[in-house]
């Protein structure tokens, strides 16, 4: 293959899956595995020693949760590409790990040939979330509610409010007391800090909720 060598640090707290990667990994030419952590404080440590080109990154570690260590990881050595590596992809950390500067997501039982597939296009500079739109949405929205304080049934509320429909509409298509969904509008706009539906509206639609 005419690619260049690519360097991969491998960082999870499972020596199992570690092994497991490194056996994946090792099998193709333009591979070099360079490295192992087992912590986000490690990785750091590493990053730094091993000048690595991609930080295979599992989401849940021990000490860091992986939107701490990638920006740790990325003021210490800037051009270095980082693919979650996760067996989570509903976790409500992804978007802050997204944020924080991940090139990709993959999700642990993908195939080895998607897991190189990413590695190869993250090293030129695409960004890849290798998991389905759908569930991608979902885990985004679960983050932006919950960072809005924001529940399901809130949600569900203000989104059939922009789309225009009235409280008894609402109250009909989800089983509700017209009182009920009053309610419920009252304390979403009390934590969007909103005055009214409008203004509610557009609050939500900057948080991306909408």
């Amino acid at each position: 293959m005419s690619d260049p060598t690519v360097r991969v640090l491998v960082v999870d707290d499972h020596p199992i899956v570690r092994d497991g990667v490194a056996l994946v990994l090792g099998t193709t030419s333009w591979i070099t595995v360079s490295g192992y952590a087992g912590s986000g404080r490690e990785a750091v440590v590493e990053v730094e020693r091993l000048k690595p080109d991609v930080v295979l990154l599992d989401l849940r570690l021990p000490d860091m949760l992986a939107p701490e260590v990638i920006r740790e990881l990325r003021s210490r050595v800037p051009g270095v590409k980082v693919v979650i590596f996760t067996a989570y992809p509903e976790h409500a950390a992804l978007e802050d790990a997204l944020e924080a500067g991940a090139h990709a997501v993959v999700v642990k039982d993908a195939e080895r040939s998607d897991l190189v597939d990413v590695i190869r296009r993250v090293n030129a500079g695409e960004r890849v979330v290798r998991t389905s739109p759908d569930r991608l949405l979902e885990v985004l929205l679960a983050g932006r509610l919950q960072k809005s304080g924001l529940t399901r049934r809130e949600y569900e509320i203000l989104r059939r409010v922009a789309m225009g429909e009235t409280n008894p509409e609402i109250a009909g298509a989800l089983g509700l007391t017209r009182n009920t969904v009053k309610t419920y509008l009252q304390r979403t706009l009390e934590k969007l800090g909103a005055r009214n539906r409008i203004e509610a509206l557009a609050r939500a639609s900057e948080r991306g909720i909408l």
